[in-house]
């Protein structure tokens, strides 16, 4: 049976204006990072990606080496486009990066030009796709010119392959200088995706939220969820199917006692206030409307369902924000520092 959105989709959605840009984002992204590949059957991913829509959530983002193996995941997206998404290509923002391995040799990864173009033409065919609607640089490359590769995304966006420009786990500093090279080509930058959590507060200490609001820049915040770290998926301890046991993205380490410690703390105060803990976590990040939007992944629908939940309260007193901060002062959860610290 032909899959037909639901028609109060964008009722209960909340959408945010990306910077100062004209885009409008919904508070909650759905990413195709993890199960979206070939380790996850197909009809889960389609799943997936209708109760996202039928919830309101237009956007989708991906990445060249989402899957695994890299690629499947835009081959998977690019099916789900013809057979569930082909009358509503215009509702949606689709957006898709470049910076890590893709292919062997020196042209494979970084931010060149070459390399850039190159993924995002591949990324195309893959989804079935004339454009997207942001192309990313995905991380900082400290040996190619910045100017370069800002320029890779002005051609990109001037050749049609994308709408706007975006950039990944640049520092404020780096941030600063590529808004401003891009401003100058004439294609200004829409928006910025930054690992942003309770564990992981680094765009505070760096500056990086004070710089996108002074610049007119959008963000949206990665891993939200700490890569599952803030659902209530650990609190009695690492489930044998979790994130943690895969070695996907988790390093050894960062579940043990102290840092379960901590969610179960984080769980009480999100109890306290009608939440999970995933949507407690989601609001701390959207609080205030600094963050344009939250970018969540997931393994199942109901997941993506709980999450949108978090948009029915996003306000904090200062008592639940000091206690969040007692809580979670000690930890520092943080998989893309080398690329956010890069000077």
């Amino acid at each position: 049976m032909p899959y037909v959105p639901a028609e109060n989709r964008y009722e209960n959605m909340l959408y945010r204006r990306c910077g100062r840009s004209g885009v409008q984002l919904p508070a909650i992204s759905l990413g195709l990072w993890h199960n979206f590949g070939g380790d996850t059957p197909h009809d889960i991913k389609r799943a997936m990606c209708q109760t996202a829509f039928d919830q309101g959530i237009t956007h989708f983002d991906l990445a060249n080496n989402y899957g695994p193996p890299p690629g499947s995941a835009e081959e998977a997206f690019g099916e789900i486009l013809k057979t569930d998404f082909a009358g509503y290509r215009d509702e949606l923002i689709i957006s898709s990066k470049a910076g890590y391995l893709m292919w062997p040799g020196p042209y494979g990864e970084w931010g060149s030009r070459k390399y850039l173009v190159a993924s995002c033409d591949q990324s195309l065919k893959r989804m079935g796709l004339d454009y997207v609607d942001i192309f990313y640089s995905h991380r900082f490359d400290p040996d190619t010119p910045l100017e370069e590769t800002m320029g890779a995304l002005d051609y990109i966006v001037r050749s049609g392959r994308a709408q706007y420009a975006g950039i990944s786990s640049y520092n404020a500093h780096r941030t600063a200088e590529a808004v401003a090279i891009l401003k100058d080509l004439g294609t200004p930058c829409l928006i910025h995706q930054p690992s942003y959590n309770i564990l992981n507060r680094w765009v505070d200490h760096d500056g990086l939220l004070d710089t996108l609001e002074d610049l007119g820049v959008g963000s949206i915040a990665f891993t939200p969820l700490a890569q599952g770290i803030l659902t209530n998926k650990y609190l009695n301890g690492v489930p044998e199917d979790s994130r943690a046991t895969q070695g996907k993205s988790l390093l050894d380490g960062m579940i043990n006692e102290r840092s379960l410690a901590s969610v179960r703390a984080l769980h009480d105060v999100a109890e306290a206030r009608g939440q999970t803990l995933a949507q407690m976590a989601l609001a701390w990040v959207l609080r205030g409307g600094r963050v344009t939007t939250a970018l969540i992944g997931a393994s199942k629908p109901a997941q993506i369902e709980d999450c949108v939940g978090a948009i029915k309260n996003l306000e904090f007193t200062d008592a639940e924000l000091a206690k969040i901060d007692e809580i979670s002062s000690e930890e520092d959860i943080n998989l893309w520092a080398r690329s956010s610290e890069t000077e």
